[in-house]
């Protein structure tokens, strides 16, 4: 998905793109409280390292970082608690489907608001090997190597 108008990206996993295959993406809601609310406003947060898993037919996400609000009144909030992820249940299911497959998991790929409301752009990726790593490095370099061949000609 591409980032519309009216959205306002907050954080990227750009180490998801590197590592992994992006399969399909969702987009989905996330459960916070105020002061994580107004933190994201700030753009506090930090996606590396952090993945969703299925439990009891929910998705929760593990190790999304949201630094603590500094005026919040609620002072014990742990920043990398679990959050749980907001979708209907003909999505969970189909992704329940999808994710029992071998090597298939759940990455966010991007925090934003869209329309005031806090979304994160869920993707089910596959883990991408070593090789297949160098042959992206590879063709990123052709690909600037034949722009630059026909910008100066």
């Amino acid at each position: 998905m591409k980032p519309s108008e009216n959205e306002k990206t907050i954080a990227t996993n750009r180490s998801a793109f590197r590592d992994y295959e992006v399969i399909e993406k969702i987009e989905a809601g996330l459960q916070l409280r105020g002061g994580e609310v107004k933190s994201l406003r700030q753009a506090r947060a930090n996606l590396k390292g952090s993945f969703a898993r299925i439990e009891k037919e929910e998705i929760f996400l593990y190790n999304l970082h949201i630094t603590p609000y500094e005026y919040a009144t609620d002072m014990e909030v742990n920043p990398i608690r679990v959050r749980k992820l907001l979708l209907h249940k003909s999505q969970i299911k189909r992704l329940i489907g999808k994710v029992m497959q071998k090597g298939f998991t759940l990455v966010p790929l991007r925090l934003y608001f869209k329309k005031g409301i806090i979304k994160t752009e869920l993707a089910l990726v596959k883990g991408k090997k070593l090789y297949d790593k160098r042959y992206d490095l590879k063709k990123r370099e052709t690909d600037l190597e034949i722009k630059r061949k026909f910008k100066y000609q």
